[in-house]
């Protein structure tokens, strides 16, 4: 039986290691963080991230003051867990935050998708709060804002903006929540990685068709893209006709996506899902699904490669049954 001292500081412990509470704000740097922006150590991102260790194996982090970067940033060769944090009033979402990272680059510049990234997370045991990432270019070409390369990744009331290809989820388990993912046509895409969309809101914009673009090109390859609890409208201040756009379509042919329990406006097609193309369509092995979701976009004859799931895929399933080890729960709802 442990006294009564013990047991407060075993619980003080357990309280301090806790994760920060959703609802709070986070105005000022946390205890060891280096920190970026007018007052602070260092006026842009990428050179706190060059400040860090390569070596240590323990947790880093980096604070941003409120206000807009111009800037790409880079993550790579970091050994230890890293958590980037946001300026922001109320961490609960996006919708308080005050940090843009912002930058203008597609692949008509001679560079890769994962190049023109804004952000280019290609590390693993990461954690991002309140920020953020828009990719400027706009129509005419792929253009990231995220590039999102690494296991064990999360992201937490952030906000993706961008037009083709605005977040490439592309290796690893990673969860987005209580986050906002802009963009036109194939903008939420990758090829190996099991990502948890939960509690987002999916916005479209005039020019576009689809959402989802899964390369899964094999029935051994992990990758599968749930989106959990969340919104598909036009975004503010745009007039995005009804029923034209797709809730994905096949980058590869056993491509595997499901949309549950979520709100699908009208500018979802009636059909739900697209081929490829006409010459490719890649639908001879794919898996989308449906379950439980309401809204104007739910209704119609959907595709005959699509099918409505008899109940709600469990989160473990996507991210492993350790999922808890390393996602922030308190962004689960």
């Amino acid at each position: 039986m442990w006294s009564i001292p013990i047991l407060f500081a075993s619980l003080l412990s357990t309280a301090l290691a806790a994760p920060l509470d959703k609802r709070a704000s986070r105005t000022s740097p946390p205890s060891g963080c280096l920190s970026v922006g007018s007052g602070y150590t260092y006026s842009t991102v990428q050179a706190a991230v060059k400040a860090l260790s390569k070596t240590s194996t323990s947790s880093q982090c980096i604070w941003i003051n409120q206000g807009t970067y111009k800037e790409q940033v880079s993550l790579e060769g970091f050994k230890g867990p890293l958590v980037l944090y946001g300026y922001t009033s109320d961490t609960s979402s996006y919708t308080g935050n005050k940090v843009t990272i912002t930058y203008n680059l597609s692949q008509a510049s001679g560079v890769s998708n994962d190049g023109s990234a804004t952000l280019r997370a290609e590390v693993g045991n990461l954690k991002v709060y309140n920020i953020n990432f828009v990719n400027s270019y706009g129509k005419g070409s792929q253009a990231v804002a995220v590039s999102a390369q690494g296991d064990k990744t999360g992201f937490y009331g952030v906000s993706f903006k961008g037009f083709q290809d605005t977040l490439l989820a592309n290796n690893g388990a990673q969860v987005y929540a209580k986050c906002y993912i802009e963009g036109a046509t194939d903008f939420i895409f990758g090829q190996k990685a099991a990502a948890w969309f939960h509690g987002v809101d999916i916005r479209v914009v005039n020019g576009g068709y689809y959402i989802t673009a899964n390369g899964r090109d094999s029935s051994s390859n992990p990758s599968y893209y749930v989106i959990d609890k969340s919104t598909v409208a036009a975004a503010s201040g745009q007039s995005v006709a009804a029923g034209s756009y797709y809730l994905g379509r096949p980058w590869r042919n056993y491509s595997r996506v499901v949309f549950q329990n979520t709100n699908l406006s009208n500018v979802i097609n009636g059909a739900g899902w697209h081929v490829w193309g006409s010459s490719e369509p890649n639908t001879d092995h794919v898996e989308y699904g449906e379950y439980g979701n309401t809204g104007a976009g739910a209704s119609g004859t959907r595709a005959n490669f699509s099918k409505k799931l008899g109940a709600a895929v469990q989160i473990g399933t996507v991210l492993g049954s350790s999922y808890t080890s390393w996602v922030d729960t308190s962004y689960l709802s």
